[in-house]
């Protein structure tokens, strides 16, 4: 995690603010670019006491695959040639490691995915909260259930 965000109180949570500069770094824009999304209110920011700007770590996560490719090829090479097409981008929240095992939560928008991988490939993908990571999941069933 970077050193100068700031966790912000809200009503069921913590949120954590990002400068425009760290949300511009984690949504692989430039930083003018940031800046218009503010002004064209197409990512929310809060202001601060002095005037800046800061944006919620949500909203980063709710525009992060969206950047991720403009065009059908960009996103197939972002998919990195993998035959899986189920790739969900997201935030990691935690990593767990005991014994030969790690669990590994993502966070994808309003939402968690737990993956239990091997505390090796956990190391050498030195897997750390924070960080932004893609789940693909590949099984033979879905179920779905109405809400």
């Amino acid at each position: 995690m970077h050193k100068n965000r700031k966790p912000q109180s809200s009503k069921s949570q913590t949120q954590e603010l990002l400068k425009p500069r760290e949300a511009a770094v984690e949504l692989r824009i430039s930083f003018p670019t940031i800046k218009q999304w503010i002004y064209k209110k197409k990512i929310r920011s809060i202001r601060t006491a002095g005037g800046h700007h800061r944006i919620p770590q949500s909203e980063v996560d709710r525009l992060l695959f969206r950047t991720r490719g403009k065009t059908l090829p960009e996103r197939t090479v972002l998919m990195r040639r993998l035959s899986g097409r189920n790739q969900l981008v997201g935030r990691i929240e935690s990593v767990q490691i005991s014994g030969l095992m790690a669990e590994v939560v993502i966070s994808i928008g309003e939402q968690q995915i737990t993956s239990i991988i091997t505390a090796r490939s956990a190391r050498e993908m030195n897997l750390k909260a924070g960080q932004t990571a893609a789940a693909l999941i590949k099984a033979t069933e879905v179920m779905i259930l109405r809400v």
